[in-house]
């Protein structure tokens, strides 16, 4: 099967949330092992990333150096943070491929994510991002343009614009390394912010775009049969913090539509992951997986219901092309 597999901050920092170097590199070869099993499994693999932590240490630069140089913009930070990740994905990968037997080649591409530049978003930023700082530090950074509210007695801290993906732009190069026989990282950290503006041209835009969202777009424009989400929990819960709490495992996509209606995933980092494994099933992806790294490979194969919360659409089943049918970058 073709699956896009995106990976949550978790799986980039060490077990106590570092971001060091040192950490960050341990965390990602971990990771990458099992990738790398889903990949000896047989299955076509194409890996998306998150980048906060990453992101959150270039904007405490930014805000050290203020006073000397100018900050580094968010779209910047994100091409940094994708390069530094994606050659960290690559050795690593690499590495545990090797120690599998298996011959694959891997790539990760710089990619940028088309939003809307009349997004609302735009208007009024509402994601927070970065520190609390103390109002004369914000000060200088308000002075350089940015947007910053007081949060009372924690300080002031940054807001950005968080608008929908339109398009992943670089998905044809993605397809052709795909069918060279790629295994490929791309739109970590959601992508690039990009608009197209009135004259046509595409230009970087200061906003953060959720990479699960992005995941979503991503996974139905390269036809990936499987959309998985990994997280540090095995299932997205109902009824969280309640004594009637439980795991999620298969179910409709009727079914998950409604617990979200009913404000199960509101809170937390777990309501833009059943989000985006939503908009995949209902635009005609078959399955979506939400669970823990570890497991990924088990739920991706197994029909057993206790691995992971699986989204289906039955509607939208059918058996994943056979080796010589028809599909946009198939190897």
């Amino acid at each position: 099967m073709r699956v896009l597999v995106a990976l949550g901050g978790n799986a980039m920092t060490g077990p106590d949330g570092s971001a060091a170097p040192k950490e960050q590199r341990h965390a990602i070869a971990r990771a990458m092992e099992h990738i790398a099993g889903l990949v000896a499994a047989g299955h076509d693999v194409v890996l998306t990333h998150g980048n906060g932590p990453q992101v959150g240490n270039l904007l405490v630069k930014n805000e050290l150096a203020a006073q000397v140089v100018p900050p580094v913009p968010l779209d910047w930070c994100g091409a940094q943070t994708q390069g530094t990740i994606g050659f960290t994905i690559l050795d690593t990968l690499e590495w545990a491929l090797a120690a599998r037997g298996v011959d694959r080649r891997c790539a990760a591409l710089i990619t940028r994510t088309l939003v809307d530049a009349d997004d609302p978003g735009f208007t009024r930023p509402t994601k927070p991002i970065g520190r609390f700082l103390p109002h004369e530090q914000a000060q200088v950074l308000i002075e350089h343009g940015q947007t910053w509210e007081d949060r009372g007695e924690k300080g002031w801290r940054r807001v950005v614009a968080s608008p929908e993906p339109l398009e992943v732009l670089e998905t044809h190069t993605l397809l052709t390394l795909m069918q060279a026989g790629y295994v490929v990282v791309a739109a970590g950290g959601g992508g690039i912010p990009v608009i197209r503006t009135s004259e046509g041209k595409i230009r970087g835009i200061e906003a953060v775009i959720d990479k699960d969202l992005t995941a979503a777009v991503l996974a139905r424009s390269v036809e990936a049969d499987v959309l998985v989400i990994a997280t540090d929990v095995e299932n997205a819960v109902v009824g969280w913090g309640t004594p009637e709490a439980h795991p999620v495992g298969r179910v409709s996509l009727a079914e998950m539509e409604a617990y979200a209606a009913d404000g199960h995933f509101a809170s937390g980092s777990m309501g833009p992951k059943v989000e985006a494994a939503l908009r995949f099933v209902r635009s005609g992806g078959q399955r979506s997986i939400i669970t823990a790294l570890d497991r990924i490979t088990e739920a991706v194969e197994s029909a057993d219901s206790s691995v992971g919360t699986v989204i289906e659409n039955p509607e939208n089943s059918q058996q994943p092309k056979q080796e010589g049918e028809t599909r946009a970058g198939a190897h």
